[in-house]
């Protein structure tokens, strides 16, 4: 998911980053921090007013996260200030407008047709105007009718006809070939047409006009540099390549160690406060001891009770807690292991302990925490309760050791089934969590053994590969509906670019139908029943095992102005633009 607006699909999240429900209607610009809320004295060792330094435990790794393999928080808590577009999250989680990029408007029902406006000052950090020949490239790699392209989904501009502008135009108005009820949240400029063409060989003008004319093979080479040339590959592409259309730049690059991001010079609209904004590879349990230490400023770690005692503990740091849109669920691998057999995954979701998670490890911090029961409302949402209540998932609420053990036996397979669960480490919740895992399932006739990995969510990881029985992780996104659709759409191949947010490869056709009937429909009351019926699907089937929702966790130094956490997948980098330093 690469700026504050990013929404079309779940992020494959290691940590905290968020998910939130979005109501419309909150302020475009997010007010300062209240300064009652906070120590006026400077957190020691703070960083001075020229950088403010921001820690998240995974590295980026490219300036393009849209495709299928760069998809993930590590990339778009980077990019949120890099890459903007017409809309972006607000502080609490809502779709804004970015007025700095320009205005768009609904201009008919039906057919659904959308008019864009792009500001006439607004420019690529190095010179290039932002134009259709952009929204155009969008168009090519996310309509899905140019499959040498990797992108996370379709699921948006496979709605929409190709765009009817010229090269250079700064007007753009989308047709919608079907209803579609997030197209206040569709991204338009996502990534620059002008490099993409230059590294593939051809003029704008001639990339433009083979996209019109849907001429693969002149595409071809231009296709292959969106795909891979933009990865980092332990070192900064040339900086021509990675121009910005926010407040920052990239400017350095330390592998294994940080990004520094610098103020973009040539941008148009509200300016950064702050000249320097660096990024530091931390791991969680190191994280706290750095804002003690002064080395970092900003922190976002996954919560736990030991983390939250140690951040409230510290003398000069803004601490804050709330509820967010990331839960935690176990994947099945559909494409090979044991999970492929029903019977095993249902025993699998009888041995394993989800209220003893959530009371060990959730509820020191909220103490109304429960297992969640559904995966696409987040428990404080309007609706939750019916979907739970339609799902049928109160068969799994408890553990029955011995109805997993039948249904083993019935399985016919021989005892005990190897089961490796896979997880980004360090991780010391998820760690927990597969103990306990183990510790329940071992004696259904499993045996569960930890393979979490510190590049289980690399290109060549784990997860990205299929090469796990079940898989640990979490779920940041947002409200939108478009958000956590394509997570379970049947996969054209089971491959890391085809099978994008579908990680295990679950396929059920009666969910595609009803996916597709809930991003057409545009009256929240209509959707409801939709979701329900498609969560009682994902029970049914068990396509995964939602197991609690994250509490959110943040801390900062105390004379750090306008710091804003984001209930959504945004983060708390959304506005780093408007941070500030006293």
């Amino acid at each position: 998911m690469s700026s504050a607006r990013r929404a079309g699909r779940f992020l494959a999240a290691a940590t905290g980053a968020a998910i939130l429900l979005t109501a419309c209607g909150a302020a475009d610009n997010a007010p300062a921090a209240d300064p009652s809320t906070a120590p006026s004295a400077p957190a020691s060792g703070a960083a001075n007013a020229s950088t403010i330094t921001h820690t998240f435990e995974q590295e980026i790794s490219s300036y393009n996260a849209e495709t299928a393999e760069e998809y993930s928080s590590k990339n778009h808590i980077v990019l949120n200030r890099i890459q903007t577009d017409f809309w972006h999250f607000g502080a609490d989680g809502s779709v804004q407008p970015d007025k700095d990029m320009g205005t768009y408007e609904k201009t008919s029902d039906d057919p659904l047709t959308v008019k864009y406006t792009i500001n006439p000052n607004a420019v690529w950090s190095d010179g290039n105007a932002i134009a259709c020949d952009d929204v155009m490239l969008t168009y090519a790699v996310a309509s899905g009718k140019f499959p040498e392209f990797s992108y996370i989904s379709t699921d948006t501009w496979d709605k929409i006809k190709m765009p009817d502008c010229a090269i250079g135009d700064k007007e753009v108005t989308l047709n919608y070939t079907k209803s579609y009820g997030d197209w206040a949240a569709a991204n338009l400029i996502q990534l620059p047409a002008h490099i993409v063409a230059q590294q593939g060989g051809l003029s704008e003008q001639e990339m433009f006009d083979a996209i019109k004319a849907e001429d693969h093979g002149k595409l071809k080479k231009a296709a292959e540099f969106f795909n891979k040339g933009w990865i980092f590959n332990g070192k900064l592409p040339d900086k021509a390549l990675i121009p910005s259309s926010g407040q920052y730049v990239i400017d350095s690059y330390s592998p294994g160690q940080s990004i520094t991001l610098a103020a973009n010079e040539k941008y148009w609209g509200e300016k950064a406060k702050t000249e320097k904004i660096v990024i530091r590879f931390i791991a969680q349990d190191q994280q706290v001891q750095a804002l003690q230490n002064g080395e970092t400023n900003i922190i976002e770690p996954q919560s736990n009770p030991d983390i939250l005692a140690q951040v409230e503990a510290l003398q000069n740091v803004t601490v804050k807690t709330g509820e967010q849109f990331l839960y935690d669920h176990l994947d099945f691998n559909f494409n090979k292991g044991p999970f492929k057999d029903a019977k095993l995954r249902q025993a699998f979701a009888a041995c394993t302990p989800r209220q003893q998670i959530v009371d060990n490890l959730i509820k020191p911090q909220n103490p109304n925490a429960a297992p969640m029961n559904v995966r696409n409302i987040a428990p404080f949402q309007p609706g939750y309760a019916e979907a739970v209540k339609f799902a049928g998932s109160e068969k799994y609420n408890t553990v029955d050791l011995e109805g997993a053990k039948k249904l083993v036996a019935d399985s016919g397979v021989k005892t005990p089934i190897k089961v490796n669960i896979g997880y980004n480490q360090p991780n010391p919740r998820r760690t927990q969590v597969v103990e306990l895992i183990k510790a329940s399932c071992d004696q259904a006739g499993f045996e569960v053994t930890d393979t979490g990995s510190e590049k289980f969510f690399d290109d060549a990881g784990d997860l990205a590969n299929g090469n796990f029985d079940i898989a640990l992780f979490g779920w940041a996104g947002s409200s939108l509906n478009s958000g956590w659709t394509s997570t379970y759409y049947t996969p054209k191949k089971c491959t890391p670019s085809a099978k994008g947010n579908n990680k295990g490869c679950y396929s059920n056709k009666e969910y595609d139908k009803l996916a597709d009937q809930v991003l057409a429909e545009t009256d929240p009351a209509k959707v409801a029943p939709l979701i329900q019926q498609i969560e009682k699907i994902l029970w049914d089937d068990l396509a995964t095992i939602p197991l609690y929702s994250q509490p959110a966790l943040s801390a900062w130094s105390s004379n750090i102005q306008n710091v804003q956490p984001n209930p959504s997948q945004a983060s708390i980098t959304w506005n780093m633009h408007q941070w500030a330093a006293q």
